[in-house]
């Protein structure tokens, strides 16, 4: 069989890519990104106790040179968790983001391939998918999961399969009637040869969009469900911690709250903040919908 994947280079246009390159909101949301990843990775070097040990410490303590924000009621370090807690938005955003994705390439993608009924198929399940309340159907399986932090992000990923399915699929119609993908299929390509050496490079750029948007819903879902007591008590995350200062109404009544709940609520805000912007500055640059209606 010829190989004819020559022909499926799609490169962005030079005007589309210097727009990418030189987009100011873009640079800023992965330079914050970054440092918030660098965070994760490091976080064993940024703070030397266990976000979990409960003799960190004293008991509510104020912040000093050995805890930097203080501890909490069993007298684990704050900043301690705060590091860590970015190890879980970042799972959760990864994870989830990339599972919906997959989802969204075999649900919308793959049946647009094949056509027919299978394609009729499919868009009638993904067009039942978007009905279901999603909220609901999470809290749901967060309270029935057994605080179970991989059925959270699996129902997440559910979640965002089929927006991403329907998204993909228009894009994969037009791109099925190219010349290239008529060339592959007389040559004997298969569909998955179709699918993986075409469909998935050409969508490239819009699954990229579709994976950043997402992730910045997951971060903030996972944070909702944990805020609301529905991850694992075990754990360690931003909405965990401002659960557990929640609960203790009397900090309310000094100036720890300051020093337990903000940095929490601030890194999580400035983590969706973020990935929004990159969503953002990458929408008009890889979205072929968003460059047409410029």
């Amino acid at each position: 069989m010829t190989d004819v994947s020559a022909t499926v280079d799609i490169p962005l246009p030079p005007v589309r890519r210097n727009r990418a390159a030189h987009s100011p909101l873009l640079v800023v949301g992965m330079v914050v990104l970054g440092l918030i990843v660098l965070m994760a990775i490091f976080a064993p070097l940024l703070t030397p106790y266990d976000p979990t040990d409960p003799t960190a410490g004293a008991q509510l303590e104020r912040p000093s040179s050995r805890h930097w924000l203080g501890t909490d009621v069993p007298g684990r370090d704050i900043f301690a968790q705060v590091v860590y807690g970015s190890r879980a938005s970042l799972t959760v955003a990864v994870v989830a983001g990339s599972l919906a994705m997959v989802g969204a390439v075999l649900l919308g993608v793959l049946p647009a391939l094949l056509g027919g009924g299978v394609d009729r198929a499919a868009n009638r399940l993904v067009t039942f998918l978007l009905a279901l309340p999603g909220a609901p159907l999470l809290v749901l399986v967060g309270s029935l999961a057994l605080n179970s932090r991989v059925a959270v992000i699996v129902v997440i990923a559910f979640l965002g399969t089929p927006p991403n399915a329907r998204t993909l699929r228009g894009q994969a119609l037009t791109l099925r009637e190219r010349g290239f993908i008529a060339s592959a299929r007389g040559f004997g390509g298969g569909p998955l040869y179709v699918l993986r050496r075409h469909f998935v490079p050409g969508l490239a750029p819009l699954m990229v969009v579709g994976f950043v948007n997402w992730a910045s819903v997951a971060v903030g879902l996972e944070a909702g469900l944990t805020f609301l007591g529905l991850g694992d008590p075990s754990s360690i995350s931003w909405g965990l911690m401002l659960n557990r200062a929640i609960v203790q109404e009397s900090i309310y009544f000094s100036p720890m709250w300051t020093w337990w709940v903000l940095p929490a609520g601030l890194l999580l805000t400035v983590t969706l903040l973020a990935l929004t912007i990159v969503g953002v500055a990458l929408e008009p640059v890889f979205n072929p919908r968003s460059h047409t209606a410029s």
